[in-house]
């Protein structure tokens, strides 16, 4: 008996020991649809991994960029895995902020040099990787092909704005709740800037000149804030100054919406029947220009990232090759249909006869990620780098509260004229503040 309860205490013991050493990755994503996805599936990876265990945060975008700043910049360590984008992987990682992922850039399996070199060079610092892409992307235009027929109009492959602007205006039927455009309008470096910055530099405009001069007072910049505003007012939705692209991407999948120019990644979700009432009435194309050489295209990845003060990086690099492999590729296409499988990282998806023919949209989509050029992002010459963003420390801040003085140009609250003396101000303020030209 005394041999029989000393193994029931070992084997309780043992028991015990591994339930303690179970370790608990604390996640920090945004709540958009294929993150969504990716926690629905991961019953695949506690599977292959039964000694760890995931704890989920899901934000919106612009709270989860807050957080994740605030958390990463004072080191608090509440994430293990953190759920980025391309402007804050080079600045954090040159900071010290991120840990590199050197496991999976040795693993085979894995196959690095799979990625897209538009992305994973945005994700790479002195020849390391420091992020992995969850999905990648662009911009373009998705219409409605139904609406453009009734009404006369064919999209070029490669329209300019003022075609998307006639179009959109002949298209609207507020009477029907269908608004010929949707576009961002919500306040957010990463939300309506995002959008107005690429769209800013296919008219012309830039952030800085080569001095680090701020340009909201030349007239490229009100040009474009005219343009967007005008269109808004005439063929936009009502209370379009809230709307990111979680809310357009509703209207457009309910049949409010002629024409969204948005995130290639949206492509997927208004093409799915399980998700869009208007799934067999879209068509593609590119981004829109005005003749200068540039379109209003972005270039953007969401990626996983390990915050260097995270004390468990070989659990965080597990769950990070799992989520950004081929084998999770394949998982979504299995479950959910290629339609679904996560866009703009690997060279083999766009390889991939079965992606191809499900996702009528891939070509663009890859065509609109490798015509992006962040180092060259403008007409005219410029001392940053990036499409949609400025890539530095400072913009996070700048972006927001530019993005607000223009989200309150398109509810009315203040002019264009308004709106952009108030953002050359704020941008010469905070620069000179930070000491620029460095």
């Amino acid at each position: 008996m005394k041999l029989k309860t000393i193994l029931l205490s070992a084997c309780s013991v043992l028991m015990f020991a591994g339930l303690a050493s179970a370790e608990t990755l604390t996640i920090a994503t945004v709540n958009n649809g294929d993150m969504v996805r990716m926690q629905k599936l991961t019953d695949d990876f506690k599977a292959k991994n039964p000694d760890i265990d995931l704890q989920w945060v899901t934000l919106e975008e612009n709270v989860l960029r807050q957080k994740v700043t605030t958390d990463i910049a004072t080191k608090a360590g509440q994430y293990d895995v953190l759920t980025i984008g391309t402007y804050e992987v080079p600045i954090w990682s040159k900071l010290g902020w991120l840990a590199p992922l050197d496991k999976l850039s040795g693993d085979k399996n894995y196959d690095v040099n799979d990625l897209l070199p538009a992305i994973r060079s945005g994700l790479t610092t002195d020849g390391k990787l420091y992020a992995a892409p969850f999905y990648g992307e662009s911009s373009m235009v998705m219409y409605r092909k139904d609406l453009f027929d009734k009404a006369g109009l064919k999209m070029p492959d490669a329209p300019t704005w003022d075609f998307i602007a006639d179009a959109a205006r002949k298209i609207t039927d507020k009477d029907h709740e269908v608004y010929g455009i949707c576009l961002r309008g919500k306040a957010g470096w990463g939300e309506n800037m995002a959008f107005l910055t690429a769209m800013s530099n296919s008219f012309g405009a830039r952030w800085f000149d080569e001095k680090w001069k701020p340009q909201f007072d030349q007239p490229e910049w009100k040009n474009t804030l005219d343009f967007y505003v005008k269109l808004m007012k005439d063929a936009g939705p009502p209370g379009a100054s809230s709307n990111g692209f979680n809310e357009n991407l509703s209207l457009f999948q309910t049949g409010k919406c002629g024409m969204w120019i948005d995130a290639t990644v949206a492509a997927s979700f208004v093409s799915d029947p399980k998700q869009s009432k208007v799934a067999d009435k879209v068509g593609f194309a590119l981004a829109p220009d005005k003749g200068l050489g540039k379109r209003g295209n972005w270039l953007w990845a969401w990626n996983l990232a390990i915050p260097a003060s995270s004390k468990k990086t070989e659990a965080a690099e597990k769950f990070i090759a799992w989520a950004t492999s081929k084998d999770y590729t394949n998982l979504v296409a299995q479950k959910e249909g290629w339609l679904n499988a996560p866009p703009g990282t690997r060279t083999s998806l766009y390889a991939s006869a079965d992606y191809q023919k499900a996702a009528p949209f891939a070509k663009m989509t890859l065509d609109s990620i490798n015509s992006a050029d962040p180092t060259h992002p403008t007409v005219k010459p410029v001392p940053y780098v990036g499409v949609q963003f400025v890539a530095i420390p400072e913009f996070q801040g700048i972006g927001t509260a530019v993005g607000q003085q223009f989200s309150a140009a398109l509810a009315g609250q203040i002019s264009v004229d308004q709106a952009l003396k108030a953002a050359q101000q704020l941008t010469s303020r905070e620069m000179t503040k930070a000491g620029y030209p460095k």
